[in-house]
């Protein structure tokens, strides 16, 4: 019998943020990779860096943000109020530490828990943040996490704003290169989610003006969509629909405070009922939901108080609530769509017409198919129950009728001519 291992206080351990995050990197920013796919974790750092600049934007402070990528070297600069100056080495070295607790100065903020651009300086092999406000500048750079040189404040004339710039620790991420294509489709987002905002990358400007609008028409073929896209908004939602000509599954692009929320979560699951929910009030039928979703191709994006995500790459909404005085996140989606999406369908009929005789095509082809696979089915039971190589097991233990049947003999046949001369058992 083994040993039992000795579990003492000496076993305990506790590990400062830094150690733990670089310990556990997967709790923070997924799996690590290096850099084919667009989820490996060196996006994810640019991603935690912008989603700060971003909330600057969605405060109304900044307009810009220009992000450039030098071979592994990211800097990221953006034009809001800066970070204040007395805490710029805190909330990028202090866990639990940032001013997105305080949702005076951060209402609907996607970056809720001071670990974002903490988790970028643990991991980054060089990390510097530069602070500009009030005509005065700080600066600190660190690496690995550990503060090596902090600038005394100075005075400056440069914009307000805050600067970071890092290079990914190559320890940890093993030969990494960055793609600029998975860069490009994550500013393209931002923007599309932030109508008004310019992100300049690598000297290219992104730009956009209709928002969800743009994201469907820039990433679907025009002549295969069955009608032109409806777009609607409101105060914290916004949401574009459309179908496909020829496309069978259905495809939704969802986000929540312009974080794209690539497993959906309680919002894309709500906005699914409420587009199934709308369509069978406005036609007053009982379609499947299967049928009215076939072919639908959609993007939604909302704005909550202090959401809830499954974990800390934010790629599935938890949250039920929106926050505030406002209702459940399911009861916002449903009545937002049920009002301006059947306002949309009585003033466009042409649209409305279309979109049910879609239904009525895949409500066909749903139960034709069925048709066949139950024809399928019935054939092979059949076949099977009449295959003349079988034979019926005439008597049964415990049939009272042929008391002396009890015992029988199985023979085991190789044959046709075989199993036809065994015809009787014993």
């Amino acid at each position: 019998m083994s040993e039992i291992t000795k579990y003492t206080e000496d076993n305990i351990r506790s590990l400062d943020w830094k150690e733990h995050i670089r310990m556990r990197p997967g709790m923070y920013i997924g799996k690590l990779g290096d850099g084919s796919s667009a989820d490996d974790g060196i996006y994810i750092l640019i991603k935690e860096v912008l989603d700060n600049c971003i909330d600057e934007f969605v405060m109304g402070a900044g307009k810009t943000i220009e992000v450039s990528i030098q071979g592994n070297k990211v800097i990221v600069r953006d034009y809001g109020r800066g970070i204040p100056l007395g805490k710029v080495v805190d909330v990028v070295s202090k866990m639990n530490t940032g001013g997105k607790y305080d949702s005076r100065a951060f209402k609907k903020s996607v970056g809720l828990n001071g670990v974002g651009t903490k988790a970028v300086n643990a991991l980054s092999s060089s990390f510097r943040v530069e602070s500009n406000r009030d005509n005065k500048s700080k600066a600190a750079e660190f690496e690995q996490g550990n503060l090596v040189n902090e600038e005394e404040l100075d005075e400056t004339s440069r914009r307000r704003g805050t600067k970071v710039s890092f290079i990914p620790d190559d320890t940890i991420f093993k030969n990494y290169k960055f793609r600029n294509e998975y860069v490009e489709k994550m500013i393209r987002n931002y923007v599309y989610l932030n109508p008004g905002l310019t992100i300049i990358f690598n000297g290219e400007k992104f730009y956009s003006e209709n928002g969800l609008k743009d994201l469907l028409e820039d990433t679907t073929n025009k002549e295969d969509m069955l009608y032109p896209i409806i777009h609607l908004r409101g105060d914290d939602i916004e949401v574009a629909i459309t179908h496909s000509r020829t496309q069978y599954s259905e495809e939704y692009h969802s986000f929540v405070n312009g974080q794209n929320t690539t497993q959906g979560g309680t919002h894309l699951a709500a906005f699914r009922e409420a587009i199934v929910k709308t369509l069978r009030d406005f036609y007053g039928k009982n379609y499947d939901a299967s049928d009215i979703r076939k072919s639908v191709i959609a993007a939604i994006s909302i704005k909550v108080m202090e959401p809830v995500f499954e974990s800390q790459t934010k790629t599935k909404l938890g949250s039920t609530d929106m926050g505030g005085n406002l209702p459940t996140v399911r009861t916002y989606i449903n009545d937002f769509v049920g009002t301006h999406l059947d306002n949309f369908l009585h003033k466009n009929a042409e649209v409305a017409d279309k979109i049910q005789r879609k239904i009525l095509a895949a409500e066909r082809e749903r139960k034709e198919l069925s048709g066949i696979r139950k024809l399928a089915k019935d054939r092979a039971k059949k076949a099977s129950l009449h295959n003349k190589k079988l034979r019926d097991c005439r008597v049964h233990l415990g049939d009272t009728k042929n008391q002396r049947s009890l015992e029988t003999t199985l023979f085991i046949t190789e044959g046709d001519s075989a199993s036809g001369s065994i015809t009787k058992s014993r």
